[in-house]
């Protein structure tokens, strides 16, 4: 975008004139070059407008008029008594300029506080995970502003090589905190290693259970708290767990994933609990340190010098108040989702108790029959013999009997016994309810039986 103009125009009293309009982005002000029409000649008119107008030196002639201009988006460039013919030209280069002078300011602003952050950086004598986290933050917004086009390529270009040069020093020292975090966590391997071969050789020697089980919960909660790199954090982690589950397989019985989904369902709630927990402090750690860079941007406004450093200042401090207050939305949501996941977690601590207490009554109950069953079992163990005995003697009691019927002739069956076997016979041959048509018939039947009888004697 060209930051000169070269047209001509007139004056007031009409007379012709050659105008070369330069912006001064920095100051926020125009400067008017006049050249009365007796010295713009062709050549100079050609040197104005490829050696000037492209940025190069050159003399301008002593009689000549140099006016000084605000630039402002609502007022014209041109005082009133000078016309030009392309006001086109001019309208465009208002709107244009306003916007180069507004990046220009925005650069300065990404400038400055690139400045503070290099100067931040100087001072460290560690890897700092925060003023890191500031770089990103802080390119994200200069890539933004490219992408959108407002700020120049040269603008743009000289803090991408600003800030990749703080980001290589920052990398320099990540890298020398790397190289001393793996052997420390090396070393904390080692310890975590050897805590849990202890727990191995009591776990073969079959030692009591729930002590082993109170142990492996200490050794978690040191790991919680220990700095480990991924890879070893993972080892140890690995092993840890399987320990749990085979203490828990030999206390319980079986695997602890067959003990229904009740537990489970509390253990991904408390893993997304713990998850959330972290992520609060982290935002409430970037949150406070965003605070603190606003108190610091508060002090430099209030000790500075220069109106537009200060009004930069003022800018970014509104840009850090809203940061925050973003934040803070984020925070306020994370916290409410706390609150419905601790209740969450108190819910299934209430059904998984509940789940408890019917599996214990379930078992009780199943208990009592068993007790019972087997107080049958036994009774029925011990009434066994007089049962043997009881059906022995019937036996013998209905061999006697057919003995002694056996031994009786059948001609000496009483005539008593005959009538009383007839009458039985047609008793059971009678319905429940005769007729009275029955009822004769069975008279007459009875009688013609009983004279058949008498004849036969």
């Amino acid at each position: 975008m060209r930051k000169k103009l070269v047209l001509w125009g007139k004056n007031a009293t009409e007379e012709k004139l050659l105008i070369g309009i330069e912006l001064l982005d920095k100051e926020n002000k125009v400067n008017i070059h006049c050249f009365p029409e007796e010295v713009a000649t062709e050549d100079f008119y050609k040197q104005m407008m490829n050696d000037w107008r492209e940025g190069k030196e050159m003399t301008f002639p002593e009689n000549h008029k140099v006016i000084e201009r605000d630039l402002n988006i609502t007022e014209s460039i041109l005082p009133e008594d000078i016309l030009v013919d392309r006001t086109d030209l001019i309208n465009r280069a208002k709107t244009e300029w306003h916007f180069v002078v507004l990046s220009s300011k925005m650069n300065e602003m990404y400038g400055d506080e690139l400045q503070e952050l290099k100067e931040k950086v100087s001072q460290l004598t560690k890897f700092d995970s925060g003023i890191w986290n500031d770089m990103k933050t802080f390119w994200g917004k200069v890539d933004a502003q490219v992408r959108e086009k407002n700020l120049f390529r040269d603008h743009a270009q000289s803090l991408r090589e600003k800030t990749n040069e703080i980001f290589g020093t920052l990398k320099e020292l990540k890298s020398d905190l790397e190289k001393e975090f793996k052997e420390k966590s090396k070393v904390v391997q080692s310890e975590f290693n050897e805590m849990l071969d202890n727990v191995q050789q009591k776990i073969d020697k079959d030692l009591g259970l729930k002590p082993i089980f109170e142990e492996l919960k200490s050794i978690q909660n040191k790991f919680n708290d220990a700095e480990f790199t991924r890879e070893d954090r993972k080892a140890i982690w690995k092993r840890l767990d399987g320990y749990f589950k085979v203490v828990k397989e030999k206390r319980f019985g079986g695997s602890q994933q067959n003990q229904g989904g009740a537990n489970n369902a509390y253990d991904r709630v408390k893993r997304r609990y713990d998850g959330l927990l972290s992520a609060i402090d982290k935002m409430s750690v970037s949150i406070k340190r965003d605070e603190d860079e606003m108190s610091f941007q508060e002090r430099k406004i209030n000790t500075t010098d220069g109106q537009l450093e200060q009004e930069i200042r003022m800018a970014k401090l509104q840009m850090i108040k809203q940061r925050v207050e973003s934040k803070q939305v984020k925070l306020n949501d994370m916290l409410e989702t706390k609150k419905s996941l601790e209740d969450r977690l108190t819910k299934e601590k209430e059904r998984q108790a509940a789940i408890d207490r019917k599996k214990e009554v379930a078992k009780a109950k199943g208990d009592v029959k068993d007790k019972i069953a087997q107080e049958i079992k036994a009774k029925e163990a011990a009434r066994k013999p007089t049962d043997e005995k009881l059906k022995e003697a019937a036996s013998q009691l209905a061999s006697k009997k057919n003995t002694k019927k056996a031994a009786t002739p059948p001609a000496e069956v009483s005539k008593a016994e005959k009538k009383i076997a007839a009458k039985e016979e047609v008793a059971a041959s009678a319905p429940i309810e005769p007729s009275e048509e029955q009822v004769e018939k069975v008279k007459k039947a009875a009688k013609a039986k009983s004279k058949v009888s008498l004849e036969e004697e």
